[in-house]
């Protein structure tokens, strides 16, 4: 497992896409964990999001929210460095 931990809620829009390929593949360090519920039905239904070791990253669009977490997978890699 790596030392970032991505969870997705299986609810979420980013669940339509193969998150765990595309960040996995991208960064070695990063576990990408698909829940059943992360218990944030609201932001949820309303956005894209992801939690990157607890920290809710969020985006309008599949494509920003995945640029905003990858951004937050640098700066969580930059403090093991």
């Amino acid at each position: 497992m790596g030392i970032v931990v991505v969870d997705v809620c299986m609810s979420n829009q980013l669940a339509s896409i193969n998150i765990e390929e595309i960040l996995e593949g991208e960064f070695p360090e990063v576990a990408v964990i698909i829940n059943d519920c992360l218990s944030f039905c609201g932001l949820c239904a309303r956005s894209c999001f992801a939690q990157v070791n607890g920290k809710i990253i969020h985006g309008k669009t599949i494509d920003q929210c995945l640029d905003n977490i990858r951004e937050a997978i640098k700066k969580e890699l930059a403090l093991y460095q």
